[in-house]
């Protein structure tokens, strides 16, 4: 038999089967030869070379491809796509979950309801006192015995010591106060008025000197103001309010009747502008007497003048009080250091005022409302933690596909914010309702102001910022594979 080829030994397992015939060592020998040649083959360098060849590197990682990848405009349009996903997911879950999203938001609507009403009847009602009940005008100011507003009563056991303000001090201020464009004295209080079977209780009885109706604005539509003949002779004339007319004269003229005020009987020469009503009080039931005549009739030796006083223009006020000051401390011996034994007020001492008490009750309302939303936020907190547990096993995948730990957070935020605003745009629909309904059945007036309502919206963001933290903290934290494996 002819020798078998040991080049054609396809590896050296084969080397047993020919032992018979050759040498052991030579055919492991020329076994192991072909081996390394095959191996050597199979690992050249060209094929090396062609298969990572830098052309190849270059068309897998070229600049084009991966800026392509991450252009800041895909980047953009991931980011605006999450946001409007996140409020997407939010607003379907509060549709999906009706009844929870009533007691979610409740809270927050409560909250906000009440802080934009309490906002808006207060701007009302301090617009109001501004225009219809402190109505003397910027320029104008009144000196009497002791303040028309007193909070204290030791403040107002101290006034009743005081000495009154007489016709003395009252022609004293009108001779010597050069900066004074005009002064008027008057006295003041409730009568009950008749013409013929008619009456008209609780009247506001104006016991003035002829300038006053110039320093408190008072238009007519019908006759003349009291005159200075009329204060000389003590005249029973009057002018009277349109409620006076309205109810003791209704389709009569009213100039030229006789009308009585507690008894004293008064001739009618005027009829005042109706100017409807403040805070639930007409503006419309008084009567103007002469001062003189008032005190003919009705007055009294111990009555105390209020003395009002009109300066050159509202910026030299200041000058004329000075002025007035001086003068009323130098008729009563004042050394320097006392206290003045008189007041003196102005439309912003009475604005003032008015603003301390409204402020106190802002506080306080506030105050309250924000148990409300607190209380709301609480809410929120707990449904957002109910949301994390039930989308665990979505929060993993999330993850799973590459979304950071930031985004998680992001998107728990945006939800739980969402919720708050919406709570908050219904609160502040529900505010705004309230006030307009409180000002149509009571004489509170309402004004709802822009910043109350950006304000409100704002407040209801951070609740919603400051409760959803924990929650959307919570579930930026899960392990993707342990979120993946809740069921």
């Amino acid at each position: 038999m002819d020798q078998p080829d040991t080049g054609s030994l396809p590896n050296p397992l084969a080397v047993p089967a020919a032992n018979e015939r050759v040498a052991g060592g030579a055919a492991i020998g020329a076994g192991a030869k072909q081996f390394s040649s095959s191996t050597t083959a199979k690992r050249s360098p060209s094929s090396t070379t062609a298969k990572r060849s830098p052309s190849s590197t270059t068309a897998k990682r070229s600049p084009s491809s991966t800026t392509a990848k991450r252009s800041p405009s895909s980047t953009t349009a991931k980011r605006s796509m999450n946001l409007s996903e996140a409020v997407a997911i939010a607003t379907s879950s509060l549709w999906a979950h009706k009844l929870r999203s009533v007691l979610t938001l409740l809270g927050v609507v409560i909250g906000v309801a009440a802080v934009i009403a309490v906002v808006s009847l207060i701007n009302g009602a301090n617009q109001y006192v501004a225009t219809k009940v402190f109505n003397l005008g910027a320029d104008v100011f009144g000196v009497s015995k002791q303040p028309s507003i007193i909070t204290n009563v030791d403040d107002w056991l101290e006034f009743q010591k005081r000495k009154r303000i007489d016709s003395e001090d009252y022609d004293a201020i009108k001779e010597l106060c050069k900066s004074c464009k005009g002064i008027g004295a008057s006295l003041g209080g409730r009568v009950e008025v008749r013409s013929g079977m008619n009456s008209l209780k609780d009247t506001n009885l104006r016991a003035w000197t002829p300038e006053m109706a110039a320093l408190y604005d008072v238009d007519l539509v019908e006759g003349r103001h009291i005159t200075d003949a009329d204060l000389k002779s003590a005249s029973p004339a009057c002018v009277v309010g349109m409620d006076i007319v309205d109810n003791l004269m209704p389709g009569v003229d009213p100039v030229g009747r006789e009308i009585r005020w507690n008894n004293f009987p008064c001739t009618v020469i005027g009829v005042g502008k109706k100017e409807g009503s403040s805070l639930g009080t007409s503006l419309d039931n008084w009567i103007i007497l002469p001062l003189t005549a008032y005190r003919k009739d009705f007055g009294s030796q111990t009555d105390s003048l209020r003395i009002t006083v009109r300066a050159g223009s509202a910026a030299k006020i200041q000058d004329s009080v000075d002025e007035v000051r001086q003068i009323m401390r130098g008729r009563r011996h004042l050394s320097y250091g006392t206290k003045d034994d008189f007041a003196i007020e102005t439309s912003d001492s009475f604005l003032s005022l008015w603003k301390d008490i409204s402020s106190s009750f802002f506080v306080v309302t506030i105050a309250i409302a924000s148990i409300s939303l607190v209380v709301g936020g609480i809410v929120i907190m707990n449904i957002m933690l109910v949301s994390v547990t039930e989308r665990t096993r979505e929060i993993g995948i999330r993850k799973a596909l590459g979304a950071r730990r930031g985004d998680i957070l992001l998107q728990f935020l945006i939800e739980s914010s969402t919720i708050a605003v919406i709570g908050g745009a219904i609160g502040v629909i529900c505010g705004v309702l309230a006030a307009r309904l409180v000002s149509v059945v009571s004489p509170l007036p309402a004004a709802v102001q822009l910043w109350s309502v950006i304000g409100g919206l704002l407040v209801a963001l951070s609740v919603g910022l400051f409760f959803g933290t924990y929650p959307a903290s919570k579930a930026s934290r899960l392990d993707p594979v342990e979120a993946l494996r809740s069921e």
